[in-house]
């Protein structure tokens, strides 16, 4: 079995995966209260709006295919310096951007870099860690990660507020260059030498993607984290619009309300480390599946509400986030884990082909989205976040009770 201890201390590990997995709930949710400022001030339409966190996600899930197969190659220590490096760049141009097609660009730039970070955080995991163990290190990571979630909604609300979305902007680059800070200094090389792949042309890659796709474990998990996310991703595409068009929340109301939302994750990833020991990957996962279902089935009942009486208060709708935001607190730290669980030579490729699919459906459920908005009947509607987060809640429950439960582990750690 390997173990950090061997390696490098354990704390370097875990603020390892909550600096580097942490930076996306930064990058999509920081900027969300300043989300209709910042389309007010360069002018752009409801579909370029949408277009900055969709065009960062699809961009996040296809850099990881480049990326996964290098850090198998030369290591994952080159990749973070280069993604982190290129990262605070795009973020400067997040900055200076004075139309929404640059704009725009620059977010597709930062998702690029940005899923060079993530992505080397999952796989490290593995290069270090058995299964089970991996999920309670990844679940301690995903502790901090749900702190830098915390605090990012409130302070871009109040940066917002007082200095403009540009400074929101800024603050990535700065949070960016602290994280590559803390890599050059701390953070040593992962995958051993003899773990490496020594190929990296096309035909082997595609070879081995199909090969990874191919496995139950994988995909079961896959499907789970896809499925959780999608959800979410249904809430950080509307719910600024919603929150502060529809239900006239101001923007630091808006991210106090965020924030919350990140609480209940961080509760969910300590009761994931107090659930792992006892009931196992598995059993953990169906208890979280539990909490999935009910928050989209509360988040159906509010929409029932509204359609048959009047808009509820703002403040109605968070008990129903809270329960999904507190399920996905789980369901990440343990399907991150199982999505490499099965392939210690092939971790990049696997966490890579994984975090594609995850952005592609969030992509997906983007453009649905777009087009749902677009409808008359649903433009100042809160229907789209609502029912997009039940049916989140519904398939994820679906997975952790079927796919999870039936192979969440690989065959040589399933008994």
């Amino acid at each position: 079995m390997s173990s950090s201890k061997n390696l490098l201390p354990t704390w370097v590990v875990v603020m390892a995966v909550a600096l580097l997995t942490g930076l996306q709930p930064l990058t999509t949710d920081m900027y969300l209260p300043a989300l209709p400022q910042m389309q007010q001030s360069l002018h752009l339409t409801p579909a370029q709006a949408q277009a900055t966190l969709s065009g960062l996600i699809l961009s996040f899930g296809m850099g990881q295919l480049i990326w996964g197969p290098i850090s198998d190659r030369w290591g994952r220590k080159v990749v973070l310096r280069c993604g982190l490096t290129l990262f605070v760049l795009a973020s400067l141009l997040t900055v200076i951007a004075q139309d929404g097609h640059t704009l725009v660009l620059a977010r597709v730039a930062q998702g690029a870099c940005l899923s060079a970070t993530v992505m080397c955080g999952r796989a490290m995991i593995r290069d270090l860690f058995q299964p089970e163990e991996g999920a309670r290190i990844m679940a301690r990571g995903m502790t901090g990660l749900g702190a830098l979630a915390l605090i990012g909604p409130i302070t871009g609300g109040l940066t917002a507020t007082w200095l403009g979305w540009r400074a929101t902007m800024g603050s990535l680059a700065i949070c960016a260059l602290l994280i590559l800070l803390f890599v050059w200094l701390f953070l040593p090389e992962t995958l051993p030498p003899h773990r490496r792949q020594t190929r990296l042309d096309w035909g082997h890659l595609l070879r081995q993607w199909v090969q990874i796709a191919r496995h139950p474990t994988f995909r079961a998990h896959t499907l789970l984290t896809s499925s959780t996310y999608g959800g979410l991703f249904v809430y950080l595409a509307l719910s600024s619009f919603a929150f502060i068009n529809i239900l006239h929340c101001s923007k630091a109301v808006y991210g106090v309300y965020m924030s919350t939302l990140s609480l209940s994750y961080l509760v969910g990833t300590f009761f994931c480390r107090k659930w792992l020991p006892t009931h196992g990957l598995i059993g953990t996962v169906s208890l979280a599946g539990r909490f999935s279902l009910a928050g989209g089935l509360y988040m159906a009942a509010v929409s029932l509400y509204s359609m048959l009486f009047n808009l509820p208060a703002a403040w109605a709708l968070l008990p129903g986030m809270w329960l999904y935001a507190f399920a996905h607190g789980i369901h990440q730290p343990c399907g991150q884990t199982g999505v490499v669980s099965a392939f210690p030579q092939q971790a990049g490729a696997a966490s890579a082909l994984s975090g594609f699919v995850l952005a592609s459906v969030a992509f997906l459920v983007g453009l649905v989205l777009s087009l749902l908005t677009g409808l008359p009947a649903l433009t100042h509607s809160i229907h789209p976040m609502n029912l997009g987060m039940t049916l989140g809640g519904m398939s994820t429950a679906w997975v952790a009770f079927t796919l999870v439960r039936q192979h969440g582990l690989p065959p040589s750690d399933a008994d």
